[in-house]
């Protein structure tokens, strides 16, 4: 580093924000989310065909032999084994890698709306899925098909098996997705590949690409268990991604993160663009269905840009995703110009993501949020209380057993009116009993009411939110698990 740009003051500067890149509050608070809310979402259902689905549960059944996303052995050689008996499909294309611990989905979402306007065939592989394990492969901006899904599994079925013998371990599910996904995308073929990590980083089965742009969200407390107890930990796992001579897209980040991320780029030569500093958010104003933003990007401003999504969360993300394209493209090195205006606010107004803020309901409304801890929860709060007025909301919480389950209760309890709390059907969810224990000493014995099974309790809180009157301003946030949101949405008619 040199004299003018020391080492400490660029730590300083990644959770400082320069105030004219602080998020403007809305001047006016009456302008709400009306009508019936974002687009709707690509998220399929079960095939038609009964043929089709029929080969696809046989598919899914045997990827449920295998072990699940929360069963690691650290180690890329099952995946690295694979892709050499399958001629390395992963380098056919270029890429743009993404870890972190909240926002990598919405964030590869706009990435990939941003590179199709610029006409360019992407992939996009994103993980857990929110009703169809379909929806974790897609190409220009849809999920494959269940006949592509298939196909792709057969056609690779055997090299799968012979590394399966080989190896100590069999391939994994998240592993098998992994080569699933990678030869689908040099099959189509693809112009790029926007890959969301698993977990972590370093030996993440998707950390076989040496993706050109390197984008970290902010990190948090996640998977402590595995990655480490502290942020700074948790990010020298992530930045193994971080390639030589990449360029390294960073979100905002706690100090002790921003500086192993920002030594692990010294090291391997790789360029960075940090938000708040090269880049960021400019300002954001509430808008009907979302917010009408003003950007910084690398190559410069980019102004009035609609983006139908809520919370200021998700205005960062659009931040980091508009530079990690630019950094893709060039923009702000090799040329000078920023990227069409006209184009990028095309992208963002065409972007969706399922299960993160969307309404599916209306009188009361019910709105499905993902969160699942404690920061994630503490910017759904955040958002929910922007863009929406709610006189009186009830939650319904079902998460994991593995998750800081008080800390996202915590972090909901000054907006919850009450809270139904159940458990989905996954065998990683925590007890709904368990979990009202935790809730009872959250929000108090009278806040609490328990429902086991995820219809009961979606009729028990929209039935709570209905009490004071039709007009009132009740609404329902369903939380705690993309499994849980998942299965509400198919509950409630969606997909």
């Amino acid at each position: 580093m040199t004299d003018s740009d020391p080492f400490d003051e660029i730590i300083e500067a990644e959770t400082d924000r320069d105030p004219d890149l602080a998020v403007i509050e809305a001047g006016s608070r009456t302008l709400r989310t009306q009508g019936t809310g974002a687009p709707q979402a690509d998220v399929p259902g079960r095939p038609e065909d009964p043929q089709v689905d029929a080969a696809l549960r046989e598919v899914e059944a045997e990827l449920a032999t295998r072990w699940g996303e929360t069963k690691l052995e650290p180690s890329v050689s099952r995946i690295a084994a694979l892709m050499d008996v399958l001629g390395d499909p992963q380098r056919s294309y270029p890429s743009i890698h993404i870890t972190g611990t909240n926002g990598k989905t919405s964030t590869a979402r706009m990435i990939e709306a941003l590179l199709g306007a610029f006409e360019l065939r992407t992939g996009r592989y994103t993980s857990p899925h929110v009703q169809s394990i379909t929806e974790r492969i897609s190409l220009d901006g849809a999920p494959i098909s269940a006949e592509r899904f298939i196909e792709t599994y057969h056609d690779i079925k055997p090299y799968i098996e012979m590394v399966d013998a080989q190896q100590e371990f069999r391939l994994s599910f998240f592993e098998v997705l992994t080569g699933m996904a990678y030869a689908a995308f040099a099959d189509a073929p693809v112009d790029v590949a926007v890959v969301e990590v698993g977990m972590g980083g370093t030996w993440d089965a998707t950390n076989v690409i040496d993706a050109d742009v390197a984008v970290v969200t902010p990190i948090d407390l996640d998977h402590t268990d595995r990655l480490g107890g502290t942020t700074g930990e948790i990010a020298a796992e992530k930045a193994g991604i971080v390639k030589q001579a990449a360029t390294v897209i960073l979100a905002q980040q706690p100090v002790d993160a921003a500086q192993v991320l920002l030594k692990k780029a010294v090291e391997v030569d790789a360029t960075v663009a940090r938000e708040g500093l090269e880049f960021g958010v400019v300002s954001r104003h509430v808008a009907v269905g979302g917010q009408l933003i003003n950007l910084r990007g690398l190559g410069g401003e980019y102004e009035e840009i609609y983006l139908p999504l809520h919370g200021p969360y998700q205005a960062h993300n659009a931040a980091v995703a508009l530079a990690a394209v630019e950094a893709f493209f060039g923009v702000g090195a090799q040329r000078p110009d920023p990227l069409a205006i006209d184009t990028v606010r095309k992208a963002f107004a065409s972007v969706t993501s399922p299960g993160r803020l969307e309404v599916v309901r209306r009188s009361p409304t019910v709105v499905l949020d993902a969160a699942h801890n404690p920061a994630g929860a503490r910017a759904t709060a955040e958002a929910v209380a922007e863009a929406f007025d709610f006189s009186r909301l009830i939650g319904v919480v079902g998460a994991s057993g593995d998750k800081n389950v008080r800390g996202l209760l915590e972090a909901f309890e000054p907006m919850f009116a009450e809270v139904v709390v159940t458990q989905n059907s996954s065998h990683r969810a925590m007890d709904a009993d368990e979990l009202a224990a935790i809730a009872v000493e959250v929000f108090g014995d009278e806040r609490v009411q328990v429902e086991p099974r995820l219809p009961d309790a979606l009729e028990a809180a929209i039935t709570l939110a209905e009490e004071d009157g039709e007009f009132a301003g009740g609404g329902v946030l369903v939380t705690g698990s993309v499994i849980t949101v998942g299965e509400a949405r198919l509950l409630l008619g969606r997909g």
